[in-house]
């Protein structure tokens, strides 16, 4: 049996478009670059981080209100079925199989017919219709809404750590979650998963070939693991100032602040072409 309950959730004036400050969300629970740093909006609008002395609880947040146009499919690509479940399903379950994690969001747009069946019978998992036209967008409603969900119980803070993960990355595993969180532990700024860049790099600009160094290079993949109030204010930093990001690190980076990467694995590939899948599948099957 499952209950719908309905949350109202009222946006910040100052982060979206005005057609996003009244968000209604619809959450179903089981019952069982340098230059960014010296922007002033950005250096004046994150608080001081400290280190929380007081016990902190671990939120998922899946962002999945995208339709994913590359893969070219009858249905956005987090619908799509790999290894006997639909690729979004594989992703939840690796996080309700980690236990420091308290509880599963998942942030869909309002107007999505495939979710419900796809997260059928699973603890733990509230799905919140308020995803927006970006990504920054959808985890900054994201972010409100698991803020005014857990405020009825007291069950969120600003220390508390919020894990935010592309639905699309179904390899992703209960070890990697736990990798990510003890090497973060007590961090002023939290990390993200990724992987050193092995391959040689070659750029393509006016039709000239160069070699770059790949010393330094990683490539960024999620988990990202910020605290809620830090992460809530960089997103609306990064909008007030115009900045664009492509991920939640990105918008901490532009505020000054300095994650840490922590090793990923092959298998937490983003599925983003229809040649991923096949890759995907063998990762799953052998897992």
């Amino acid at each position: 049996m499952i209950n719908i309950e309905t949350i109202t959730v009222h946006a910040r004036k100052c982060v979206l478009p005005p057609r996003c400050w009244r968000l209604k969300c619809v959450s179903i629970i089981n019952e069982a670059e340098p230059a960014f740093l010296e922007h002033p909006a950005l250096m004046t609008s994150v608080p001081k981080i400290t280190t929380p002395t007081a016990p902190v609880t671990y939120f998922a947040l899946i962002p999945a209100a995208g339709i994913g146009v590359r893969m070219g499919g009858a249905v956005p690509k987090q619908y799509l079925t790999v290894a006997g479940q639909t690729i979004l399903r594989h992703t939840v379950q690796a996080f309700l199989a980690s236990p420091p994690i308290s509880h599963t969001y998942v942030v869909v747009s309002a107007e999505d017919v495939y979710v419900e069946e796809a997260l059928a019978g699973l603890d733990k998992v509230s799905i919140l219709r308020c995803g927006g036209a970006t990504r920054r967008e959808t985890v900054r409603n994201g972010l409100d809404a698991i803020e005014s969900h857990n405020k009825l119980n007291g069950k969120i803070g600003g220390q508390d750590w919020v894990l935010v993960h592309d639905a699309a990355r179904p390899g992703l595993t209960p070890a990697l979650i736990s990798k990510l969180i003890e090497q973060v532990g007590n961090h002023t700024t939290g990390g993200l998963l990724a992987l050193p860049v092995v391959d040689t790099v070659k750029r393509v600009a006016n039709g000239k070939v160069t070699t770059i160094s790949r010393d330094g290079l990683w490539l960024a993949q999620t988990p990202q693991m910020f605290r809620h109030a830090a992460l809530s204010a960089a997103l609306d930093a990064s909008f007030h100032a115009a900045v664009e990001i492509t991920d939640e690190s990105s918008a901490m980076e532009a505020t000054g602040q300095v994650p840490i990467l922590v090793e990923g694995h092959a298998c937490n590939l983003k599925v983003t072409l229809p040649s991923d899948l096949t890759l995907l599948e063998s990762y799953l099957i052998s897992s």
